[in-house]
C-alpha cells in the first residue's frame, strides 16, 4: 500500500493573486497528514482563521508525489 503524505502550510503572500510568500521565514506549517481528507480539514480550518486577511493563503502539498521515484512526473490532481 502506498503511503500518501500531505503537507498543509501557508502564510502572507506578496500579492493575493500570486503564490509568492512575503516572508518565507514566517510560513505557518500546519502539519503533515496521512490522507487528503484530514489534510483538507486542516487546510479549511487554517484558511477560515485567516478569512479576513486577503494576503493570507494556505496550500496542500502532495508530498507522496515527490517520493515516487518510479514516475518521472506526477499529475497535479488528487489520485483517487
Amino acid at each position: 500500500m502506498v503511503q500518501r503524505l500531505h503537507l498543509v502550510f501557508g502564510g502572507e503572500l506578496v500579492n493575493p493573486s500570486s503564490t509568492q510568500f512575503a516572508d518565507p521565514t514566517k510560513i505557518d506549517i500546519v502539519g503533515m497528514f496521512p490522507d487528503y481528507q484530514s489534510a483538507y480539514a486542516a487546510w479549511k480550518s487554517a484558511a477560515q482563521r485567516t478569512v479576513d486577511d486577503a494576503h493570507a493563503r494556505y496550500f496542500i502539498a502532495h508530498i507522496h508525489r515527490l517520493r515516487d521515484e518510479e514516475t518521472p512526473s506526477s499529475p497535479t490532481e488528487e489520485l483517487g
